[in-house]
């Protein structure tokens, strides 16, 4: 079947095209950018006034299946990606059991097939049973299929260890998801300061992110291998990468559209909903973190999607699971807040949510292009309406953003020239 993408805005970050044009599909790929009146297409989909991307990719998501369903599994989590545009994502190891072998590996490729068709790429625990006491069998993990490893949940302590785990990645050319969290300087709810003595919630520090960034900042230094920094949130971690990336260190970093949005004066209501880790930080590391993504010292958006389950949530502040979804707001809440406000173009925007994650990850994606899979997403950027956890799919509504107005709405996710979702 031929399919035909019409009057769409193609922006692709990769070939630097923003242009009206028309994008022709047939068996999964690309076959023409552009009119062709000798063609006739079996299905038309009009994107006049939308914006047509490469499907947009998310590095860092929690679909807590195996172990967690009653949070999310990789068919309602695959249901969200789809109606937020995401046609591949990258699903951490803190399962149970957790992504520390093949079999396991192949458990998620399975699931995956049974679900819409959106890319599911598992990552690896560095170590087994994400115990941080002996590095995981990541050689056969690669073999079948892992996208990355991470320690994610968790941060490997022992600095020799995570060395080790550098060193024994980078014949594979695969990143590392670093969780930048010292766990012996955490131990709060949210973020320490002022508004934490406020609200009488216990801190936490963001010496405990920085202490992190700073080490696997030099060890990925002295080891060449490809370090990716997960959910960045201090200002003190954007001025530590800047300066690794002054000096050519291999490094790329991720945060999360909440850490560009929100900041801990939110708090005062309670509401677990908007308890994540990192926690909220100050304005301060709010316009950081604006500026970061500017200057392009953050590489990626990501959404950390961490859905729970509502009784998980509806307990006092303290004994709250950290966590928030995100994949169905995160464009609409990235659109509103960095390119109309004119902190992004609409070029840098698609580059951070897919081009550039294909890049670290080493997949032909993220782009479109004529012979390439036709992962595409159509946006429509003057959509406003208010968010609205009771319209989304995924298992989990522990969101922060209810009744947010923004502006964005995924009109189609097409994943190898198949519609996986449509706006009714």
């Amino acid at each position: 079947m031929k399919m035909c993408i019409k009057d769409g805005l193609l922006i692709n970050p990769k070939t630097q095209t923003e242009e009206v044009t028309d994008i022709w599909i047939e068996d999964g790929k690309i076959i023409e950018i552009g009119e062709d009146n000798n063609q006739t297409a079996d299905q038309t989909i009009d994107a006049s006034g939308k914006w047509v991307v490469p499907g947009l990719i998310d590095l860092h998501v929690h679909f807590r299946e195996p172990g967690f369903e009653h949070k999310e599994d990789i068919k309602s989590g695959c249901e969200a990606a789809a109606r937020g545009g995401f046609t591949t994502v990258c699903c951490m190891p803190n399962t149970n059991p957790v992504i520390d072998n093949e079999c396991v590996v192949e458990y998620i490729h399975a699931m995956a097939a049974k679900a819409n068709g959106v890319n599911v790429l598992p990552v690896g625990a560095i170590t087994k049973g994400q115990e941080g006491e002996s590095l995981a069998n990541i050689g056969k993990m690669r073999e079948h299929g892992i996208c990355a490893v991470s320690e994610d949940g968790k941060t490997v302590m022992d600095a020799g260890l995570m060395k080790k785990a550098m060193q024994y990645v980078k014949p594979f050319d695969i990143p590392i998801f670093s969780h930048t969290e010292d766990h012996t300087l955490a131990g709060g709810s949210m973020n320490a300061g002022e508004n934490a003595q406020l609200f009488g919630i216990k801190g936490i520090g963001r010496e405990a992110e920085e202490v992190i960034v700073a080490r696997d900042i030099i060890l990925a230094k002295y080891t060449g291998a490809k370090l990716h920094l997960s959910h960045m949130s201090t200002k003190g971690s954007i001025d530590l990468i800047r300066m690794a990336k002054l000096q050519g260190v291999n490094i790329t970093a991720e945060t999360a559209p909440h850490y560009f949005t929100l900041d801990d004066s939110i708090l005062g209501d309670y509401d677990t909903n908007k308890k994540m880790n990192p926690p909220l930080r100050t304005k301060e590391d709010v316009e950081a973190m604006k500026e970061a993504l500017k200057e392009g010292v953050i590489d990626v958006i990501a959404t950390d999607h961490a859905p729970h389950h509502y009784d998980e949530k509806n307990v006092e502040f303290d004994k709250a699971p950290f966590g928030i979804v995100g994949l169905e707001t995160s464009f609409a809440l990235s659109y509103t807040h960095l390119v109309k406000t004119g902190i992004l173009s609409p070029m840098e925007l698609i580059d951070k949510m897919s081009t550039k994650p294909a890049k670290i990850l080493g997949i032909d994606k993220g782009s479109i292009e004529v012979g390439k899979t036709a992962d595409i997403t159509i946006i429509d950027t003057e959509a406003a309406y208010n968010i609205d956890p009771a319209k989304f799919v995924s298992k989990g509504k522990n969101t922060p953003f209810t009744g947010m107005a923004v502006s964005g709405e995924v009109s189609y996710t097409i994943v190898k020239g198949k519609i996986v979702y449509q706006k009714q």
